[in-house]
């Protein structure tokens, strides 16, 4: 009911009956929209679900990974080493 005593034109009273209207199928179309959101919702936790019970057991089933490689010791002694930096020092013509 309007607030003024006046009576309603046809226009007005069209319009409140279009808008009466548009609320009650947004009304539909929004629990529509959140009935679809709750199946999205519903559909990706059983997806989850699935892929975490897969890598579960794919990591449980998987050769364990290869020790990583030790290096290899330099066969030669510290004073061999020593004596081909001052071999090479002297070389180039650097006085120490």
């Amino acid at each position: 009911m309007s607030k003024s005593n006046k009576p309603q034109s046809e226009q007005q009273i069209a319009r409140a009956e279009k808008q009466r209207i548009a609320r009650t199928e947004g009304a539909k179309v929004m629990a529509e929209i959140e009935k679809d959101a709750v199946a999205v919702r519903k559909n990706m936790e059983r997806l989850r679900a699935l892929r975490l019970a897969r890598e579960a057991e794919e990591a449980k089933n998987a050769p364990p990974p290869p020790a990583p490689k030790k290096k290899k010791a330099d066969p030669r002694s510290k004073a061999q080493k020593l004596a081909e930096y001052l071999a090479t020092q002297r070389a180039s013509g650097h006085n120490t």
